[in-house]
């Protein structure tokens, strides 16, 4: 797909699109795929799918500054919605899919899958240091915080306060 073709097709679609920059050799799209598919099928009539094979067109991934595949990107009315770079669970590609159809930013973006393992682990350890080596009650939070940032998204207290949040910093700055 040339660069021109792309544009038009996200400026001008009726409807929200998702692209999905991929390559036959990449590993982690082909692992995708399935999910991506039934996910695509579900919303089918709501929301168009475009499969860049990213070998045919570097234009494409050069204009939308991608520097890893598997991505995804979603827009609506031509703006960009949100962005995924890695491998997608299938309920994180239903997330990405209903956002993009909702045709807004989401105040709160869930973190990768990995992103969560790793920050559970990452918690854990400094929680077993911070008790056994030192036996600091506030090594153990701080572990638990980072245990937490990887899972806010799913904290229905967070998720309240999160947006009055994000509002009363964007009306400070605009104040200054």
């Amino acid at each position: 797909m040339k660069k021109l073709e792309f544009q038009r097709k996200i400026k001008y679609n009726p409807r929200p699109v998702i692209v999905d920059l991929w390559a036959p050799w990449c590993s982690p799209c082909k692992a995708m795929a399935p999910g991506f598919k039934a996910v695509s099928q579900k919303y089918s009539g709501q929301v168009d799918v475009l499969k860049i094979n990213v070998d045919e067109s570097p234009d494409v991934m050069k204009e939308l500054g991608v520097m890893s595949i598997p991505t995804v990107v979603g827009f609506a009315k031509g703006e960009e919605i949100l962005r995924r770079t890695g491998m997608q669970t299938q309920g994180m590609l239903e997330f990405f899919f209903e956002t993009t159809l909702s045709q807004k930013k989401p105040a709160i973006m869930p973190p990768a899958p990995a992103t969560r393992v790793f920050r559970t682990l990452l918690g854990l350890g400094v929680a077993a240091v911070g008790w056994f080596a030192w036996q600091s009650i506030l090594i153990v939070a701080a572990g638990g915080i980072i245990v937490f940032s990887g899972y806010y998204d799913r904290c229905p207290i967070f998720r309240a306060i999160a947006p009055r949040i994000k509002n009363l910093l964007k009306a400070k700055q605009s104040g200054n």
